[in-house]
C-alpha cells in the first residue's frame, strides 16, 4: 500500500483525489496539508508542511504557486517524491523544480489527464507537417471564472510541445490588442477565456489556405485529473531522483 500526503487537500482537486483514493486498494492518503484546517477527513490535516510528522511514500500537490517553494524544500529534505500539479510557476520556481529533481523524484505536469498527454504526443508528430504546409497555429483555452492564471499551464504545455517539434523557432503571443500588423508566420497565438464553471477546454487550431484542422480536448469533470494524479503517484513512489512527466507514466 502506497502512503500519500495530499498537499492542498481542501481545494477542489484535493477533495476529488481524496475521494478517489478511498476506492483504491493500492494507495492511501495518510495526511493532508492545507492552510485551512479540515476535521471531516479520516486522516490528520496540517496547516503547513513544517507541522507534518507523518511518514509517506509520495506527495501529490494541487495547491498554488505560492506554496511550491516550501513544498520543494520539504521534499528534498525528507527525500519524498512529489507529483507537482500546481500551475502558474515563475521562471525562478521552475529553476528550483529542476534543482530539486537532482535530489528527489519530481513529476511535473500542467495537466494530469491521459487525453491531454496523448494530444501532446500527437502534436509533436503533426505540427512539423502543418508548419511546412504554411498553416498558422493558434491555441484557445477556456476555464471557469475562478481560475487565477492565464493562459493555462496546459495551453503553454501544448504550445511548448508544438514549438519543440519546430526547433523552438516560434514566438508565443497572448495579446494582439496593442499590435497593428499582419500576423507573423512563426507565431503561436494563445487566447484565454474565463467564464462559468468550464472545467477545461483546449483547442489547437491549424489554419491554412481554405482549410482548418482543429484538435480539441474537453474535460467534463475534475475526476480525469484526479485519476491521472493517482496514477502518477503510484508510478513515482520509490523512484530515484530525476525529472519525470506523464509521458513516463503512460509508457
Amino acid at each position: 500500500m502506497i502512503k500519500m500526503i495530499m498537499h492542498g487537500c481542501n481545494g477542489r482537486m484535493g477533495h476529488v483525489i481524496v475521494d478517489l483514493c478511498k476506492g483504491d486498494q493500492d494507495i492511501q492518503v495518510v495526511a493532508g496539508v492545507d492552510a485551512f484546517g479540515e476535521s471531516s477527513y479520516d486522516f490528520p490535516v496540517f496547516k503547513s508542511l513544517s507541522e507534518c510528522n507523518v511518514d509517506a511514500d509520495v506527495i501529490v500537490d494541487f495547491s498554488n504557486a505560492s506554496a511550491v517553494d516550501g513544498l520543494l524544500d520539504f521534499c528534498t529534505a525528507k527525500g519524498i517524491p512529489v507529483v507537482l500539479c500546481s500551475t502558474g510557476l515563475s521562471a525562478e520556481q521552475l529553476d528550483k523544480v529542476k534543482e530539486a529533481s537532482a535530489k528527489v523524484a519530481v513529476l511535473k505536469s500542467a495537466n494530469m489527464s491521459v487525453g491531454i498527454n496523448v494530444l501532446i504526443k500527437v502534436l509533436k508528430e503533426v505540427s512539423p507537417l502543418f508548419a511546412a504546409a504554411g498553416f498558422d497555429i493558434e491555441i484557445v483555452e477556456k476555464h471557469h471564472n475562478q481560475k487565477l492564471d492565464a493562459p493555462s499551464g496546459t495551453a503553454i504545455a501544448l504550445a511548448d510541445s508544438i514549438n519543440e517539434s519546430l526547433d523552438n523557432e516560434y514566438e508565443y503571443v497572448n495579446d494582439r490588442s496593442t499590435r497593428r500588423e499582419k500576423r507573423p508566420v512563426k507565431e503561436i497565438g494563445i487566447s484565454a477565456v474565463r467564464g462559468g464553471t468550464i472545467v477545461g477546454d483546449h483547442d489547437v487550431i491549424f489554419a491554412g489556405l481554405d482549410e482548418v484542422v482543429t484538435l480539441s480536448h474537453r474535460a467534463y469533470s475534475r475526476a480525469i485529473f484526479g485519476k491521472g494524479a493517482i496514477q502518477a503517484a503510484k508510478f513515482l513512489a520509490g523512484k530515484s531522483a530525476g525529472m519525470y512527466d506523464m509521458s513516463d507514466v503512460l509508457q
